[in-house]
């Protein structure tokens, strides 16, 4: 059983639909369960017509479609949203081809209080498993990266709780480092989940096969990126440890653009915690009114712990950007100035940077030194 499955009975006593996982797997509001397990058919052979007829067939009457849950909405976006891929893959803008779908997006979007497309949640963690399962090609290496994603996911969520609890916290508070040390438990799943992508998912199969299902789509006159496995957001713990007050311009600006596409519970963090004073720069007030020789046992804790969060991120960051690199700097494989989440490689490299320069603080503050991470 997957670490997603054994957590998400807890996730759903928080009443919030967007947990009920499983429930939403299990949803076929439109009917698309024989339809798209010819998706793969399609995209192999880039038959536009039959992607197009396939979407116009799938668009719900709006008053059906009005009466929804949110679960069954969620569910309606999904299987949309594949194809709405799909068809841009090919060159062909969805919304254009079949205009008939732009209200069908609007009113989803309004309903389950999300972007009007899917999004990586849409695609890894509400798409059903075994036959059911939705995906453009249909290749191992396409289930594998769903699979890493969803590794990841109860981990972030879990860490998302704790975060909340850490930033009402002080450094000489007896909880400071034991949230801490939470968080590093929770963020262990994203470093197993860039070692499972890096062992199962080749950069040649996700830079010429895959990525290209994740282009922007135009809706309404704007555009809204696809549901690549960098939508996955690591900033809520960025924000609560140290980037609400000792970011980048360039950071700053991708976040902008990215939090859109998260939960609306996770927007709602973002908000709260925005402009607040981080981990880092309370740790580093705390300790600049000791000796650091003789830190106080709490401080020290809280110290520690904070160093091992920022090297659990610096160590997924430095894998998750040689992985990018390899894609993005080879010849054969360069396609693409950004990555699937929009974010370019520069920018990958800036943030992995901040987020050492904050763990280094973190050890000069308390006297001690780190080892500097390579990349793999």
């Amino acid at each position: 059983m997957a670490l997603y499955d054994l957590v998400a009975p807890r996730l759903e006593e928080c009443g919030d639909p967007r947990y009920r996982t499983a429930d939403i797997r299990a949803a076929d509001p439109l009917g698309a369960d024989a339809l798209l397990a010819a998706l793969p058919a399609m995209n192999a052979g880039a038959d536009v017509p039959a992607l197009t007829v396939a979407l116009r067939t799938l668009v719900p009457d709006l008053d059906r479609a009005a009466e929804w849950s949110v679960v069954d909405a969620l569910a309606a976006m999904r299987d949309l949203g594949i194809l709405l891929g799909s068809l841009k893959r090919h060159g062909t803008e969805p919304v254009a081809a079949v205009p008939e779908i732009l209200p069908v997006l609007e009113l989803l979007s309004r309903r389950t209080d999300m972007v009007p497309r899917d999004t990586v949640h849409h695609y890894t963690i509400w798409n059903p498993t075994g036959s059911r399962r939705r995906m453009y090609t249909g290749h191992p290496m396409e289930a594998h990266l769903q699979e890493a994603v969803r590794m990841a996911f109860p981990g972030l969520v879990a860490a998302l709780d704790t975060c909340s609890r850490l930033a009402r916290l002080e450094p000489y508070d007896p909880g400071f480092a034991v949230a801490l040390d939470r968080i590093a438990h929770h963020l262990q799943s994203m470093v197993d989940s860039i070692d499972f992508t890096i062992a199962r998912v080749t950069p040649e199969f996700f830079a010429l096969t895959l990525r290209p299902y994740f282009e922007d789509i135009d809706v309404a006159g704007r555009a809204y990126l696809g549901p690549a496995a960098t939508q996955v957001p690591l900033w809520p713990v960025d924000l609560t440890l140290w980037q609400c007050d000792r970011s980048a311009p360039a950071y700053d600006a991708f976040l902008a653009d990215s939090v859109p596409y998260s939960l609306p519970s996770w927007r709602d963090f973002h908000a709260r915690h925005a402009g607040g004073v981080s981990a880092v720069s309370k740790l580093s007030a705390a300790v600049s009114w000791e000796t650091v020789e003789r830190l106080p046992l709490q401080l020290a804790a809280s110290a520690h712990a904070l160093g091992r969060v920022l090297k659990i991120l610096r160590t997924f960051r430095a894998r998750h950007i040689g992985l990018a690199r390899k894609a993005a700097y080879r010849d054969d494989l360069r396609l693409y100035e950004a990555g699937s989440g929009g974010a370019p490689v520069a920018l990958l490299r800036s943030v992995l940077d901040l987020t050492r320069d904050n763990e280094t603080m973190v050890y000069r503050a308390t006297g001690g030194t780190r080892q500097r991470a390579g990349t793999r």
